[in-house]
């Protein structure tokens, strides 16, 4: 069976597991050799032109939409018809002066504008977690709020891709906990003042409230297995990692079990491991090669850390591995990375 990667020349898989593939080279020459319509969800946050140059690599603000734009449009031509782009880009202030850079919504209009992408939604990320910044701005002068949203574009390339809210359902707040318990004796329908009728369908347990598009996500990881086993390597962590629960989310709402989710910028590979988890196929791109093999440890949870580190050592050194499954193992041995020069069928 031909694998989704064997089209992708341009990079070296690092490892693989049974649904997906950490490749490490230039997203751009990747992007350009997955087949036309071949993927069902592209969930990426790109490196953001913030002022202060960062060990991961970030564009200048000038540059960055034609820099980002370029890769956009190779994702709109792998894309199915039916599939989404989703990014997530923060924001940031023009060097020296506490105005905002338009970044963001100058790639969004030139993703629209261009390329002929549609914008689905608008979604924003608040990670009330977020330390404020920028300090000379909120902490010396105390003369903006400190910057605790990221916007997360959803683009596609009909007015209607696949998409079903429904599996993003929320819990339900208390005051609804309550309804649902006692219907009649909690709430009566009647007209609001805007002469919207409620009827005595809101009652009815759904299995939870559909979300809002204000995303609360902290990104709060401060003891993952990732962080221990960086720390246990003695090697610096991704830097900017975001939490599973972002991409979670819109691979749920986006995607079905066994389509292909790909992550351009995947810096730690959060995204390929949530999609491993819901049993999606993945594909994950990343120049750095230290940041890519150190993503294998998000697959080695069940390994001791003297085995993560041999695994970990061999793919540094150019050892291409086969990982177990995210899924837990039938027995110890189950769960043991394989060395392969062949990977199991992916795609």
């Amino acid at each position: 069976m031909t694998k989704l990667f064997d089209h992708l020349s341009s990079g070296t898989v690092l490892y693989t597991t049974e649904v997906g593939a950490q490749l490490c080279g230039e997203s751009q020459s990747l992007l350009a050799e997955l087949p036309p319509e071949s993927v069902d969800l592209f969930i990426t946050s790109p490196p953001f032109p913030l002022l202060r140059k960062k060990a991961y690599g970030n564009e200048d603000q000038k540059e960055y939409v034609a820099w980002l734009t370029a890769f956009a449009k190779l994702a709109h031509t792998a894309l199915k018809p039916t599939g989404s782009l989703v990014i997530d880009i923060g924001g940031a202030y023009q060097r020296g002066r506490p105005v905002r850079s338009l970044h963001q919504f100058r790639a969004l209009i030139a993703f629209i504008d261009e390329l002929g992408y549609f914008l689905a939604e608008e979604f924003y990320w608040f990670n009330p977690a977020r330390l404020p910044s920028p300090i000379e701005w909120v902490n010396k002068r105390k003369i903006r709020a400190k910057d605790a949203v990221n916007t997360v574009w959803w683009l596609s390339k009909t007015d209607l891709p696949k998409a079903d809210i429904s599996k993003v359902r929320i819990p339900y707040s208390d005051s609804m906990q309550r309804l649902l318990r006692n219907p009649e004796g909690y709430y009566r329908p009647k007209d609001r003042p805007s002469e919207h009728v409620i009827g005595s369908a809101f009652g009815l347990d759904n299995g939870g409230a559909l979300p809002p598009n204000l995303l609360v996500i902290p990104n709060t990881e401060s003891n993952s297995f990732y962080l221990r086993m960086c720390q246990y390597l003695d090697t610096p962590s991704h830097p900017a990692r975001f939490p599973s629960a972002l991409p979670e989310f819109f691979i749920r709402m986006l995607t079905e079990p066994g389509d292909v989710v790909v992550d351009f910028f995947s810096g730690s590979n959060t995204t390929g491991k949530a999609a491993e988890d819901l049993n999606r196929r993945w594909l994950a791109f990343e120049k750095d090669r230290k940041y890519a093999a150190l993503s294998a440890l998000r697959f080695l949870e069940d390994q001791p850390p003297e085995t993560v580190k041999k695994h970990y050592e061999s793919i540094l050194a150019g050892q291409k591995m086969e990982l177990s499954a995210a899924k837990p193992p039938q027995s110890s041995g189950d769960a043991e990375a394989r060395r392969t020069d062949e990977p199991s069928a992916l795609f």
